[in-house]
Order: structure tokens, then C-alpha cells, then sequence
């Protein structure tokens, strides 16, 4: 038997309780249990950016690293036995044990460079304010402020700013 969303169901489970001087009986779905397996699809928490620098990616993710309290890890071409470079060219690198997660790599051949537009990298609500006016103010050094970060007429602050790699950041809270 198949639920409304199309999952399997084995079973029903009954729970009873006490509204006022009422008794309520609910039922529930018991969906069979499905082991974690290389051939089950996970659900995706967050999408993390791996972006394709010209040639930058040790220096973006140095300021990175810097602008969010992270650790940077880099790989060269050498590393990775690859011919299709500079040997010291940042085959993969990323940012470790922080608050934001990015992957990055310099571009070889004729791979083409990232170019961000139409889309934002959001940081809405995901530090103390304070936290966040420093993110924006260090995202901005180098780069250029689209619209500063502010308080809103609906009592939320927010603002934009596109760094001096290029990415475009949206940054707000809730309170000031």
C-alpha cells in the first residue's frame, strides 16, 4: 500500500489523546525502514558552491578562509599527478571547519572561469548581527556594495555586496 506522496506503507500506528473531555484517535503511516546503501538516494541539506577560478583559487579561498574563521585546505596539480597546469596550480581546495562551505579549484585548458550573474550566495540569519556586519564589511573590501546593509521598512536588515572574486552576496538578520 502507498501513502498520498507515494511512499510505501506496512502499517498504521494508533495514538489516543485527551483533548478536553474528548478522546481523539490518530493514525499514522509506518513506513518500512531503509538502509543507508550506495544506491539510496539521500536528501541534499545544502547545495555547496565549487567554483572555477582563472587562476585565483589559492588567493580566494586565503581571503575566504580569513573573512569566515575557516580553514583552508588546497591540493596542486602536482599533488594530484595532473600535466594539465602549473604544477602548483590549486587543483581542489575548499573551506573546512567553518561556518561556510566552499569548493574551489584554478581552471585548466580550456575550462572556463566562473561568472556570477542572476544568482546571490545568501547569508541571511546565519550569524549573531554582529558577526554578520563583519562578514559584509571584509566581503566588501576590494569589491563593491550593490546596497548597504540596512534596516528594512518590514524591521529585517539585509544588503549585497559582490566581492572582489566576483561572487555575489546577500547578507542580513532579523535583529539588530
Amino acid at each position: 500500500m502507498r501513502d498520498s506522496l507515494g511512499s510505501v506503507v506496512v502499517g498504521r500506528v494508533f495514538s489516543i489523546r485527551l483533548v478536553g473531555s474528548l478522546i481523539q484517535k490518530r493514525t499514522a503511516p509506518v513506513r518500512p525502514h531503509m538502509p543507508k546503501s550506495a544506491h539510496s538516494i539521500r536528501r541534499m541539506t545544502d547545495p555547496t558552491p565549487y567554483l572555477h577560478f582563472p587562476g585565483t583559487a589559492r588567493e580566494a579561498l586565503t581571503f575566504y578562509g580569513e573573512v569566515f574563521g575557516c580553514e583552508v585546505r588546497l591540493n596542486t596539480l602536482a599533488e594530484f599527478n595532473r600535466t594539465d597546469g602549473p604544477a602548483d596550480a590549486i587543483a581542489h581546495g575548499y573551506l573546512d571547519d567553518g561556518p561556510v562551505a566552499l569548493f574551489a579549484a584554478d581552471v585548466s585548458g580550456d575550462e572556463s572561469p566562473f561568472r556570477c550573474q542572476g544568482m546571490m550566495l545568501s547569508l541571511l540569519g546565519t550569524a549573531d548581527p554582529s558577526t554578520l556586519h563583519n562578514w559584509f564589511s571584509a566581503l566588501s573590501e576590494g569589491g563593491r556594495v550593490v546596497d548597504d546593509l540596512q534596516k528594512r521598512p518590514w524591521g529585517a536588515s539585509d544588503g549585497q555586496v559582490i566581492d572582489r572574486y566576483g561572487l555575489h552576496w546577500l547578507v542580513g538578520f532579523e535583529d539588530d
